[in-house]
């Protein structure tokens, strides 16, 4: 009889024992390759000695220490290597427990620069559909999916508008070319801000990789330079959200640096904490910070553990580690083989559409036919019973359902830690292919 109150009543999952690098180890000894990180989080997998040993040293100095009061040596460390890896004018680090917070945080940090600019008339945001952007109100009021939103509905701000996602595979005209459909999108946020008034418009959120809701889908060439370009002209700032795909998930540091622009504000978590502690960050350039230290000199803002000094060692030795062993360079070099192995697998699968992502951040999207990309009818819930087959035959993967529009269409997303080598690309690949065949048999 347990008294956890589980995410499903009629899904009682097993108990964990141990991990050992990329497995997950259960209490009866069954072995799971872990293809998803959790949710995108374990990027060191699961047995990293050198985090856990920063852990225990900064327990014998201090765990906490309220940010009321102080700040400590490993925020302030982690702090100055987050904004080494960032753009120049990244001069500012706020942390936070998880990706939820981080989101709520910029969001409210974009109002907060508005008023202190005496711009109190940028209330209004902008953010994509099939977005995920969190849990807490806020964030789930940013995010698109129309699935996890509807029960709070009445909850969530009207002040956050929608345009459609970049999807070029699911969404774009017959014969476009996917420059010109990167554009056509990116151009919405124009017309949306036209449509609000273009002074009162704070923030476009976006996630440069779209992880749990569309399953790794990048944005075509060009549509990100085109959104900073409208973002200058009605100066709106520009929030990415790489909570999912970044700290080198898709195969460099922060995910916008392949898009070759820089956001104003950008929030990262999952791969920070490497799932041995909680974090989350917000960074923001200068220019946002210099609102306030030149305005009231307060975010009116803050959690009871922003800034714990024990979860700041345990991510400034993940950043380490990321260094020591060049972990974000193999993801780059080995999820393109990682990919291939699974385009040449599933390729001519009927029930899979597309094969996608960048890094060790990978998707596939399954369709009942692949010539016309139909959906699965979404009552026999394909995603789930995947997810069940593979974990079945020992393999941890990341699917979701509601991939086309927050209501139909099945993806699976694929997140393994960096440690996964390429001899194991066979263990992944051949059960996955098993727990597909299993539940869609071709």
């Amino acid at each position: 009889m347990s008294n956890i109150f589980p995410r499903h009543t009629a899904n009682l999952p097993p108990l964990v024992a141990r991990g050992e690098e990329a497995y997950v180890i259960d209490k009866s000894g069954k072995r799971y390759l872990d293809a998803c990180g959790g949710a995108a989080v374990s990027c060191l997998g699961h047995s990293n000695q050198v985090v856990v040993d920063a852990v225990k040293k900064q327990l014998d100095t201090i765990a906490y220490a309220h940010t009321g009061f102080f700040t400590s040596e490993p925020a302030e460390q982690l702090a100055t290597e987050l904004c080494k890896r960032a753009p120049d004018n990244f001069g500012r680090v706020y942390f936070h427990n998880g990706g939820s917070e981080a989101v709520e945080a910029s969001l409210k940090l974009a109002r907060q620069y508005f008023v202190e600019l005496n711009q109190p008339q940028r209330v209004n945001v902008i953010s994509r559909l099939q977005s995920y952007h969190g849990n807490t109100l806020g964030a789930l009021a940013a995010g698109g999916n129309m699935w996890r939103r509807e029960p709070f509905e009445p909850l969530l701000t009207k002040a956050i508008h929608h345009i459609e996602p970049c999807y070029y595979y699911r969404w774009a005209k017959e014969g476009e070319t996917a420059e010109n459909y990167g554009l056509r999108m990116a151009n919405q946020l124009e017309a949306k801000i036209l449509e609000l008034g273009e002074d009162s418009v704070m923030a476009f959120i976006a996630e440069p990789v779209v992880g749990a809701t569309l399953g790794a889908v990048a944005a075509e060439a060009g549509y990100f330079k085109r959104i900073r370009e409208i973002c200058d002209r009605y100066g709106v700032l520009l929030i990415l959200d790489e909570i999912m795909c970044g700290t080198g998930r898709t195969g460099s540091f922060f995910a916008f640096e392949q898009e070759e622009i820089v956001p104003d504000i950008v929030t990262m978590a999952k791969g920070l904490g490497a799932g041995v502690q909680p974090i989350s960050a917000m960074l923001c350039t200068n220019d946002v910070y210099n609102a306030f230290e030149s305005g009231s000199g307060f975010f009116q803002h803050g959690h009871t553990y922003i800034a714990h000094p024990t979860v700041c060692a345990a991510s400034l030795a993940v950043l380490k580690e990321l260094d020591d062993h060049k972990h974000i360079a193999s993801v780059k070099n080995n999820g393109v083989t990682l990919l291939k192995m699974l385009q040449e697998r599933f390729g001519n699968h009927p029930n899979v559409g597309d094969v996608r992502g960048r890094g060790y951040f990978l998707g596939l999207e399954l369709v009942k036919d692949r010539q016309s990309k139909e959906p699965l009818d979404a009552s026999l819930k394909i995603n789930a019973k995947v997810k069940a087959a593979a974990f079945e035959a020992g393999l941890m993967i990341y699917p979701m359902g509601g991939t086309v529009d927050g209501a139909t269409g099945d993806h699976i997303l694929l997140a393994p830690p960096f440690i996964l080598k390429p001899e194991q690309f066979d263990e992944l690949v051949d059960k996955l292919a098993g727990a597909i065949e299993t539940i869609l048999p071709s």
